[in-house]
C-alpha cells in the first residue's frame, strides 16, 4: 500500500507540473476575477485530488494506434460518404476519380504533418492550441471558435441524417421535428463517455455498420441496374462533367469530397490521448489508404449503377425496401459518428473551463455534472441550428469551405513552414516537402474562396427556385 501511495504521489506531482501546479507548497482554490474558472493556484493538493489526477491521467492516455485508426475512421467515414456518387454525377467519372484520389492524398499528407507537430509540441491538446502557436492569443480564439462551430454544425448534420433515417423507416410516420428530437436525444446519450478510447469501442460497431450499409447499397444498385430494361448499358452515366456545369455547381460537388476528408480537425484531440503518440503514422496511413479506396469505389460504382439521377445519400437510390434495410444497418453510423463530434468539442470546452482543476478529468461528481451539462447544451444548440435554418445543408457547406479548408489544408502547411521545416525551404532536402505543402496551401485557399462563393450561390439559387424548406418543418427531409 505504501508503494502504491508513493507511486500515486509521484504521478500526481508529474501531472501537477504538466498542468501548472505543484504540491510542494500549500494552496487553495483561487476565485479571483482574473483566474480561469476552476483553476488551481500553486498550492497543496489533497490526497483525494492526487488520486483523481492519477486516475484521470491513466484514463485519458489509453489510446493506441489501432483505436486511433478506428476513431479517425468513425469521425471521417459516415453516411456523408454516400453523397460522393452525387458529386461524381456532377463532375463526371474521370474528374470524380481524379479529385477523390488527389484530395485524399493531400489530406493524408496534411494529417502526417499534424502528427509531426504534435510530436514536436506535446502540449498541443486541441487545434486551438496550434492556432495560438501560429498566431498568438488571437489565433487561439479564432481557431478555437472555428473548431467549435464546425463540430457543432457537423453534429447538427447527424441530427438531420437521423431524422431522414426515421422518416424512411417509418414511411414519414411522424412530424420530422419529432424525429430530430429523438435523434438529438440519442446523440446526447451516446456522447456521454468522455474518453476517446471508450468511444473507440463503439467505433468498431460503427465501422462494421458503415461497411455493411455501403456494401448493401453497391450490391442493390448494381442488381437494380442489371435487372432494368437494357441492363447496365442503359444507365445514364458519363465520363465527363454534366452539360452546362457552372463553377458554383462544380465546387459544391468538390466541397462534398473535401468534407469527406475532414478527419484532421480532430487529430490533435485524439493524439493527446495516445499512450504512444509516435505510432500515429500507422493510423494515418491505414486511414488514408482505406478512405481513398472506399470513397473512390463508392463514388464510381454507385454512380455507374444509378447514373445521373443518383440521390444523396446514395442508399436512397437502392429502392424502398433495400434503403430501409441499409438505413437500419446504418443506425450506429449516424449516432456514433455524430456523437464523437460532440465529445471532441465538449472535451475542448471542458478542459478550457476547468484548466488545472481536478474537475477536468471527469471522474468526480462535479466533473460528471459539468460534463453531462455541457454535452446537453452542445446537443441542444446543434438541434436548434439544424432545425431552425432552412438552408442548413448549404450552411454546413459554407462552414466546410470556411473551416475545413484550413483545418485540413492550409493550416498544416503553415505549421510545416513555421514549426517542422529545418533549414531553408528551397534547399535540396526540403524541396519536395516544400512543394507538397505549397500545393496544400493553394488547395486550401482555393476551397476557402471558391467553395464559399459556391455555397452562397446555391443558397440564393434555392431561394429563386422556391425550394427552401420552412424552419422547424414537419415535411420529410429525404
Amino acid at each position: 500500500m505504501a508503494a502504491i501511495n508513493s507511486a500515486m504521489d509521484m504521478n500526481a506531482q508529474t501531472n501537477g507540473k504538466k498542468y501548472g501546479f505543484d504540491d510542494q507548497s500549500p494552496a487553495v482554490m483561487d476565485s479571483s476575477s482574473d483566474n480561469e474558472v476552476g483553476e488551481i493556484r500553486p498550492t497543496a493538493m489533497t490526497d483525494y485530488e492526487k488520486q483523481k489526477i492519477a486516475e484521470g491521467q491513466a484514463k485519458f492516455h489509453q489510446l493506441g494506434w489501432k483505436r486511433l485508426t478506428i476513431v479517425l475512421i468513425v469521425t471521417a467515414v459516415a453516411l456523408g460518404s454516400l453523397s460522393l456518387p452525387g458529386a461524381f454525377a456532377t463532375l463526371g467519372m474521370v474528374a470524380g476519380v481524379i479529385l477523390t484520389v488527389g484530395i485524399g492524398l493531400c489530406a493524408l499528407y496534411s494529417s502526417y504533418v499534424i502528427g509531426q507537430v504534435k510530436l514536436k509540441y506535446p502540449h498541443i491538446s486541441h487545434y486551438a492550441d496550434a492556432g495560438r502557436m501560429m498566431f498568438g492569443k488571437v489565433g487561439y480564439e479564432v481557431v478555437g471558435a472555428m473548431f467549435v462551430l464546425q463540430l457543432i454544425f457537423t453534429t447538427g448534420s447527424h441530427v438531420l441524417t437521423g431524422a431522414i433515417m426515421f422518416d424512411n423507416l417509418s414511411d414519414n410516420g411522424a412530424c420530422t421535428i419529432a424525429f430530430t428530437v429523438v435523434s438529438a436525444i440519442i446523440l446526447f446519450l451516446v456522447a456521454l463517455p468522455p474518453s476517446f478510447s471508450e468511444m473507440a469501442i463503439l467505433g468498431y460497431i460503427d465501422f462494421a455498420s458503415i461497411i455493411a450499409a455501403i456494401l448493401i447499397t453497391i450490391i442493390a444498385t448494381g442488381i437494380r441496374a442489371s435487372d432494368a430494361p437494357g441492363g447496365l448499358a442503359e444507365v445514364n452515366w458519363s465520363a465527363w462533367p454534366k452539360p452546362d456545369l457552372t463553377l458554383a455547381e462544380a465546387f459544391i460537388a468538390i466541397t462534398n469530397i473535401v468534407f469527406a476528408y475532414s478527419f484532421a480537425l480532430c487529430q490533435f484531440s485524439f493524439m493527446d490521448e495516445m499512450h504512444t503518440p509516435r505510432d500515429f503514422s500507422k493510423a494515418v496511413i491505414a486511414l488514408g489508404v482505406f478512405e481513398i479506396a472506399l470513397y473512390t469505389l463508392v463514388g464510381a460504382l454507385v454512380y455507374r449503377f444509378v447514373g445521373a439521377d443518383v440521390r444523396s445519400p446514395a442508399l436512397l437510390s437502392a429502392g424502398p425496401t433495400v434503403s430501409k434495410v441499409a438505413f437500419g444497418i446504418a443506425i450506429p453510423v449516424i449516432f456514433i459518428s455524430g456523437s464523437i463530434n460532440t465529445v471532441v468539442v465538449a472535451r475542448y470546452l471542458h478542459e478550457r473551463m476547468f484548466k488545472n482543476s481536478v474537475i477536468r478529468y471527469i471522474n468526480t461528481p462535479m466533473g460528471w455534472a459539468t460534463w453531462v451539462g455541457l454535452d446537453a447544451i452542445i446537443t441542444i444548440i446543434a438541434w436548434v441550428i439544424a432545425s431552425a435554418i432552412p438552408f442548413f445543408s448549404d450552411l454546413l457547406a459554407i462552414c466546410s469551405a470556411l473551416f475545413i479548408s484550413g483545418f485540413t489544408f492550409y493550416f498544416p502547411s503553415i505549421m510545416w513552414f513555421m514549426f517542422v521545416k529545418e533549414g531553408s525551404w528551397f534547399s535540396l532536402k526540403n524541396m519536395a516537402l516544400s512543394s507538397a505543402n505549397l500545393v496544400n496551401l493553394i488547395v486550401g485557399l482555393v476551397v476557402l474562396g471558391v467553395g464559399t462563393y459556391a455555397s452562397v450561390w446555391d443558397i440564393d439559387h434555392r431561394y429563386d427556385l422556391g425550394i427552401v424548406p420552412d424552419p422547424f418543418s414537419c415535411a420529410p427531409l429525404g
